[in-house]
């Protein structure tokens, strides 16, 4: 199917032209029949398949086809579990929407309060955010929910994992009767939970699934080397120094591993950042602009980069560390060979990570190749990151006049004079014994 072969305004056709799009996934394709006529959609379908393309078509279709008057409040609200994917689908939204007139914001925590406050109180037609801030704003009564005409959850699955459900509950209770507004919920995996959220705040949705036979993308060549924990940094520093890595994202479980081989990697003269859950956004934002622009070499992350990130021209994934979720698996090694291109995944299996293995080849439906290094391969001659030098000893401030010094300096005992030198050579005189006193009895001497 085409997108010319669908009922779509002018201003839509255009930013789809602007986009480069022309043929739809298989998602849109079974998708845009059914929301374009009104219909709320549950819809499953694996990452990089034009999810986000297909809700924004259908979103600015409805709204520019509403009459309803401006000033009053969002109509469209679109709920995502991380930052960097409402970052993503703002980017997209501006992009399908440009010649439709609308007001978009993302709004999203790590970033300046008052000016996502501000940009609120001006009006925005469309509002894109997390749920934790949009709850702030929303209990100071800075937008109102009563106007929504379009409600969409991306990656609702997701929003499970990290714990949103309260929030997204507090949220969905607060908009239109769920038949007085359009839903459309996408997520990797349509779940008992999930279904069940549908049921609950969705006007008898469709499903849609599109599971293909291979879980993961048919352009990413996957591999896995089977290393001990010592092993695997040698293994790196090996792979690295090969041709054609040019941006590569490595992947690990904890942040702490992370900047770990963030320290190790820099002092082998190899750029690399971190990006996790706990670096400041707006650092997250410039160290992402710099490795889709090519100067960062290196991308290291946590699993909070697994999803919602469209980089083009990622090489290479390799994931240093197994993930213990199969799912995040798939999510992983999505951030390769995208948009058509191609793309190789390459996994270290240790001694906890050849665990988690089985779960994930299941998941995937098949066996991913194992190749075994060669000691070529290998690079020990590398080079330690450098100790950081311990803070500086604090000088101890003078005590107040009138108190008992504190510090222990201060309390060391006064010195005793030193002796003088004919007191050291004289000699000592002794005492005279002090004699018994004699209690009762007779005079010994004369008894």
């Amino acid at each position: 199917m085409k997108f010319n072969e669908l009922s779509l305004p002018d201003s839509v056709m255009q930013g789809i032209a602007d986009a480069g799009f022309s043929d739809c996934t298989p998602i849109q394709a079974q998708t845009l029949p059914l929301s374009l006529a009104g219909n709320d959609v549950a819809g499953q379908a694996q990452t990089g398949t034009g999810k986000t393309a297909a809700f924004l078509i259908t979103l600015f279709t409805k709204l520019l086809s509403s009459t309803t008057p401006d000033g009053k409040g969002p109509r469209a609200l679109i709920l995502a579990p991380t930052r960097e994917l409402v970052v993503q689908i703002e980017k997209d939204a501006q992009l399908l929407g440009a010649h439709c007139g609308f007001n978009i914001q993302a709004i999203y925590g790590g970033v300046d309060y008052m000016k996502q406050k501000n940009a609120l109180k001006d009006g925005a037609d469309i509002i894109i955010g997390t749920p934790g801030r949009l709850i702030d704003y929303l209990k100071q009564k800075i937008y109102t929910l009563k106007h929504i005409e379009m409600l969409v959850i991306d990656e609702a699955d997701r929003m499970f994992d990290m714990g949103f459900i309260p929030d997204l509950r507090f949220i969905l209770r607060r908009l239109p009767p769920f038949d007085a507004r359009q839903n459309l919920m996408f997520s990797a995996t349509l779940n008992q939970r999930v279904m069940e959220l549908s049921y609950e705040f969705m006007n008898m949705p469709s499903k849609v699934s599109v599971t293909p036979e291979k879980m993961t993308a048919e352009r990413v060549s996957q591999t896995l080397y089977h290393a001990s924990n010592k092993e695997k940094f040698p293994l790196l520093l090996g792979l690295l120094r090969r041709v054609g890595m040019t941006r590569t994202m490595v992947f690990v479980n904890t942040k702490r591993e992370a900047e770990r081989l963030q320290d190790r990697l820099n002092a082998n003269e190899m750029a690399a950042r971190v990006i996790s859950g706990d670096v400041e956004q707006r650092k997250r934002m410039n160290i992402l602009d710099q490795f889709k622009r090519g100067e960062l070499p290196i991308l290291i992350a946590t699993d909070v980069a697994s999803r919602g990130l469209h980089i083009e021209g990622v090489s290479h994934v390799i994931n240093y560390d197994l993930p213990q979720d199969a799912e995040d698996y798939v999510h992983r090694i999505g951030r390769t060979a995208r948009a058509g291109a191609e793309g190789m995944a390459i996994s270290m299996a240790d001694e906890d990570g050849a665990f988690h293995i089985e779960a994930i080849e299941e998941y995937i439906k098949h066996k991913i190749p194992v190749e075994w290094a060669e000691d070529d391969l290998f690079v020990h001659d590398y080079k330690r990151p450098k100790h950081r030098p311990a803070p500086a000893a604090t000088t101890a401030r003078p005590p107040r006049p009138g108190r008992r010094p504190t510090s222990p300096v201060a309390r060391k005992a006064p010195e005793k004079p030193a002796a003088s030198p004919s007191a050291e050579t004289a000699p000592r005189k002794r005492r005279p014994r002090r004699k018994k006193p004699v209690t009762g009895g007779s005079d010994p001497v004369t008894s």
